[in-house]
């Protein structure tokens, strides 16, 4: 269950500093005026944590009812064809490396405790405590997008109007680097090469939509 929210969470942090600062890099780099590249952040803020709350929604939900058709499916197999069940679950613990004559005590005693469970556990890798969980990551992420989206339009409100350009884009790769750092110390992944690795990314975003922002500027001007 932590892996489904942390997941989401972090989509949605990185999304947010990306989508949020590059639409108002790009605006700015086309000579609007501080107020206009507010509205753009702020739009860019309600549209994409609703935009990653109905995309996870969707997501999550496929993956859910595919596991509910695949417990369906189980249930039925287990009612129609226990033995063969048991059978089946005995070649899953024979493939891991226990003897047959344990894997068939396994089977039979966790077919006791629970046939289902041990059959959802070690033939389809579903956990209930893990099944997916579509509103929780819905409002997770849009939960995640609105906060995190908050860091280039904060930069824009505190930085003096002719460094606007240039304060948004630094505080918005310091918030990505800390949350690739954050991610990985997470997942016991290399800090430093997710760090680099979001940075990156986040300023070729950045740069490639300022400089259509500017060209537009100028061809419109």
């Amino acid at each position: 269950m932590r892996g489904g929210w942390l997941r989401a969470a972090v989509l949605g942090s990185n999304d947010a500093i990306v989508s949020t600062s590059s639409l108002m890099m790009g605006v700015a780099s086309a000579a609007a005026t501080p107020h206009a590249v507010l509205v753009a952040g702020v739009a860019g803020l309600t549209a994409g944590a609703m935009s990653m709350a109905v995309g996870e929604f969707v997501s999550v939900s496929s993956q859910h009812d595919a596991e509910a058709a695949d417990i369906a499916k189980e249930k039925a197999e287990l009612e129609l064809s226990p033995q063969a069940e048991l059978k089946e679950l005995t070649g899953i613990y024979r493939e891991r490396g226990l003897d047959a004559e344990l894997a068939l005590e396994v089977a039979k005693q966790l077919t006791e405790h629970d046939k289902l469970a041990a059959h959802l556990r070690d033939e389809l890798g579903i956990e209930p405590s893990k099944r997916a969980r579509p509103i929780q990551a819905a409002w997770i992420s849009a939960v995640s997008f609105a906060v995190f989206a908050l860091v280039p339009i904060l930069a824009l409100l505190v930085s003096p109007r002719d460094l606007a350009i240039y304060v948004i884009p630094a505080a918005s790769l310091v918030a990505l680097a800390g949350l690739g750092a954050f991610g990985a110390s997470l997942g016991g992944a290399p800090v430093a090469r997710a760090a680099v690795r979001v940075t990156v990314g986040g300023g070729l975003a950045m740069a490639l939509t300022s400089a259509i922002g500017h060209l537009l500027g100028q061809a419109v001007g």
